[in-house]
């Protein structure tokens, strides 16, 4: 008697590939089911065994072989970000400088997507504003392999991991800022296991600690109905809810107002499981939900510590401004508000 596979005979490939792995499931459980982990293990069998997945997923695993980066662009294209800055980022060569205690890990879509650009931008201001000393990799960062291990494809998932971790032993780096939630919990949690130990900490923790030590003092008021949209890798996977908000709090002016799924019961933004890069085409749009709701507290910004929220965000409210809601609706990173609050952005 043979076997039936387990997909697609149990498990149906369209529920398989929807999954954003944001842990919504994980957190609800009452027995504590791994489900996130079940699933990429079944992706991986579908990948590295069968070499079956969503074909519009290919041509982003190519790039991230190729290229360096999910959306196939120039290395050099990495340092565009820094184009509009009144002061020099330092780009690490070779060994990181003795009196530069951060590497700024930057990644792809911080680096390389216009609207997260200026996130970037944003959070490096404010770091220097504060005295911070931080320098980053430039065209030597490369993908961490987070998108390609969602996908399943564990083998390019290692390949990007072993040769980060090389070049940032090269680089003698031990401390590293990560403004992507994906890239924080991937040289976080996952890196170790390949050997990469390093402090990490999200943009949004470092702040938080700098306005709660004085050395940055929002004082400009930003008058808005703000809400903040929990990353799921921040969030639930890394346990990350308070910082982010203290930072938003700090600031005068701001009428923070709370979605009715927040925090651990917060909803994904769709791009998550590598979701960035595959179309939805069953149901409602994840992004286009979750803006509704936070469009459903009459906030004026809608504000995030991600690139990809960022994104997914941004592109739904787009959507709905054109369907004539949303007007004068503007989702930007935590920093960026920050920025605003103590005179840096222009």
């Amino acid at each position: 008697m043979v076997a039936s596979a387990l997909v697609p005979a149990v498990i149906d490939p369209e529920a398989l590939w929807a999954c954003t792995t944001c842990g919504a499931c994980v957190e609800e459980c009452p027995v504590d089911i791994e489900h996130v982990d079940a699933i990429v293990d079944m992706r991986r069998y579908q990948v590295m065994m069968d070499s079956e997945f969503p074909g519009e997923a290919g041509p982003m695993l190519r790039n991230i072989e190729n290229q360096g980066n999910p959306w196939g662009m120039r290395a050099d294209a990495r340092l565009d970000w820094t184009s509009g800055l009144d002061f020099e980022v330092p780009v690490v060569t070779g060994l990181i400088p003795d009196d530069v205690e951060w590497l700024y890990w930057v990644g792809c879509a911080g680096s390389l997507d216009d609207r997260a650009k200026r996130a970037t931008a944003a959070t490096a201001s404010v770091l220097h504003e504060a005295g911070v000393k931080f320098a980053v990799l430039g065209p030597r960062e490369s993908c961490t392999g987070d998108p390609a291990r969602r996908m399943g494809n564990e083998y390019l998932f290692q390949e990007m991991a072993k040769a980060n971790i090389d070049t940032l032993s090269e680089a003698g780096v031990k401390k590293i800022i990560a403004s992507c939630p994906h890239c924080f919990n991937t040289i976080a949690n996952e890196y170790p296991q390949l050997g990469g130990r390093y402090e990490v900490v999200h943009h949004s923790q470092l702040l938080s600690r700098l306005v709660a030590e004085g050395k940055l003092t929002p004082k400009d008021p930003v008058t808005a109905k703000l809400t903040y949209h929990d990353p799921c890798y921040l969030g639930r996977h890394n346990d990350v809810y308070d910082q982010p908000r203290d930072v938003l709090d700090a600031i005068p002016g701001v009428e923070r107002v709370e979605m009715h799924r927040h925090g651990k019961r917060g909803f994904c933004c769709g791009a998550g499981g590598a979701r960035m890069w595959m179309e939805e085409r069953t149901g409602k749009r994840i992004n286009v939900e979750r803006t509704d709701e936070a469009l459903g507290t009459g906030a004026e910004v809608i504000a995030t510590s991600c690139p990809y929220c960022l994104i997914m965000l941004g592109d739904a409210v787009a959507q709905r401004k054109g369907e004539g809601q949303a007007d004068g609706v503007v989702v930007i990173d935590l920093a960026q508000v920050l920025a605003d609050s103590i005179g840096l952005r222009k």
